[in-house]
């Protein structure tokens, strides 16, 4: 059923609202860190996993959502949704401890993928022709947009009130949402097949993402190969040996089996005729596949830089949350004004050759900041870079959606939106698990290195290494002090803390290099874009 034309586009407006919401929730803790490790005591990897726990749960049920909203109902599963991360963010805003805040986070990601693929399946369901690709690049540039707006309002809300504000608004946005969707959003549903819900399906595509983003996390604590003897892992009262393998090696094996048994289960159901969590058949589309490869690609350093960058500014430059949010501002109007440019360019560039030039606009940006990023050029340097970085997130985000799903029949519409939306946040989780390790393992090299240079004793090179590392850089302000304190010469201090603000430094250049190779193959990706008929229309 569609919508008149006007209550259509105020739907629209509700849908890109809800979408905020949980995009939004992906990044305003970004800001909020700082503020974060000193009330609860955060560690480097509780640090990355306050972070990586909603995006892991998102990931990992986009599928399970995405198909069961086709079944049931996707106005019914989006509703349900906002209400349960409403919920999830008020109880992360109450939290005293690392434990509680992880738990609220994994609760939120649970909410915000009911929420991600049933707005996109609405948007496809209610918008045909020329409609439907404006409706796709709000969808995709309230995505970009929102992706940079997230830090911003962190920092406000952190400096101004509490950081426990960043989590606690969601409770007025979400219940005018709620209001808006009951309103101005028709039901839609999509014929099923027959075997109900794919449960194997949904339990194997969770460990199989769970196990490979804890492996990419926690392997330079536990070791990458054999136990770090520093470093025992822990789950509810079990110990990993002292001695032998590591358990990252066999978390990263459990994924690789499990990835193995899910396309095989998947195959099995799809050949029975039974509903099944991931259409394998639509990877058989080459607008689909070569965009879903482009999208991971790309993720993977697109959001990954976002967690360093907030970091380096509060810790580094010593900004306070909401001025980094300002600094990141200039991300967030790239993107906003990238929906302007994106705009001019319809119908005179086809949409797979503006997300190109969108990637190759994002690849230029993470590369000038790795370059010019230093303490004595301070935050304005980075700025150009990160504006440029914007345009390229704003362009590419809003097109790549509609690229994906060009060719995807009607009738696999609920399946296409949460594979997509999958292999995206899959793509974000990893970029965020390898560019955070990338981060704190430049910074502890860097540390190590600067600090032997100074000729500080093996004993202190260690305890200020650990210091900083551990406190993912917010030890740095204060080093200078608490090493006085403890006896030691106020210039070497001095040294000491330049050489700390330096490291990390240099673990952020390292973590954008990164970034910068993971975009350099997505944009060599995006040459096979376009559906079938835009490149036939490309060749006459």
């Amino acid at each position: 059923m569609n919508l008149k034309t006007r209550n259509r586009w105020v739907a629209l407006v509700f849908i890109s609202m809800a979408i905020s919401l949980v995009i939004i929730d992906g990044t305003i803790v970004n800001t909020i860190f700082p503020k974060l490790i000193n009330e609860l005591s955060l560690t480097s990897t509780e640090v990355q996993w306050v972070q990586e726990s909603y995006v892991l749960v998102f990931a990992s049920l986009l599928l399970v959502w995405g198909s069961l909203a086709d079944r049931i109902g996707r106005k019914r599963l989006l509703l349900i949704g906002v209400v349960i991360f409403i919920l999830a963010s008020v109880w992360a805003g109450l939290t005293d401890s690392a434990a509680e805040l992880i738990a609220a986070r994994v609760i939120q990601g649970i909410g915000g993928a009911m929420v991600l693929p049933t707005t996109l399946s609405l948007v496809n369901a209610n918008f045909q022709g020329k409609e439907r690709g404006i409706a796709f690049a709000v969808w995709g540039a309230t995505i970009g947009g929102m992706v940079a707006v997230g830090p911003v309002l962190g920092g406000w809300l952190a400096t101004d009130f509490s950081w426990r504000w960043a989590f606690m608004i969601n409770l007025p946005l979400g219940i005018l949402i709620l209001i808006g969707l009951f309103i101005f959003v028709p039901e839609s549903k999509s014929p099923q097949r027959a075997g109900g819900i794919d449960l194997v399906g949904a339990v194997l595509s969770v460990i199989m993402f769970a196990t490979l983003v804890f492996g990419l996390i926690e392997g330079r604590i536990y070791g990458w190969w054999e136990v770090n003897p520093n470093r025992q892992f822990e789950l509810f009262g079990f110990v990993w040996p002292e001695t032998g393998l590591s358990p990252i090696p066999i978390a990263l094996a459990i994924s690789l089996v499990t990835t193995v048994l899910f396309v095989l289960w998947e195959n099995k159901r799809e050949k029975a005729q039974k509903n099944v969590l991931l259409d394998l058949n639509l990877f058989r589309i080459a607008s689909f596949r070569n965009g879903s490869i482009a999208a991971l690609i790309i993720s993977m350093g697109e959001f990954g830089i976002l967690f360093a960058i907030p970091l380096w500014l509060q810790n580094v430059l010593g900004l306070s949350p909401i001025s980094s949010g300002l600094v990141l501002l200039w991300l967030a109007g790239g993107a906003f004004l990238a929906s302007g440019i994106g705009g001019a360019l319809s119908g005179k560039l086809p949409p797979a050759r503006a997300v190109q030039l969108g990637v190759l606009l994002e690849l230029i940006g993470v590369l000038g900041i790795g370059l010019v990023a230093s303490q004595e050029n301070g935050w304005a340097w980075i700025a150009p870079f990160l504006l440029i970085y914007g345009i390229g997130i704003g362009l590419a985000t809003a097109q790549l959606t509609g690229v994906i799903m060009v060719d995807v029949p009607m009738e696999k519409n609920g399946q296409g939106s949460g594979s997509q939306s999958t292999v995206r946040q899959v793509g974000s989780a990893l970029g965020i698990a390898v560019l955070g390790t990338v981060l704190f393992t430049g910074t502890q090299v860097s540390l190590e290195q600067r600090l032997d240079e100074l000729a500080v004793p093996v004993s202190q090179i260690s305890v200020v290494t650990n210091a900083v590392v551990e406190s993912a850089g917010s030890a740095i302000p204060g080093l200078e002090a608490g090493l006085i304190a403890n006896q030691v010469e106020a210039g070497l201090a001095a040294e000491i803390r330049t050489a700390a603000g330096d490291a990390f430094t240099d673990g952020a250049k390292w973590s954008a290099w990164a970034a910068a190779g993971f975009l350099l193959l997505g944009f060599a990706s995006t040459f096979n874009l376009g559906s079938r008929k835009e490149q036939k229309q490309n060749q006459s």
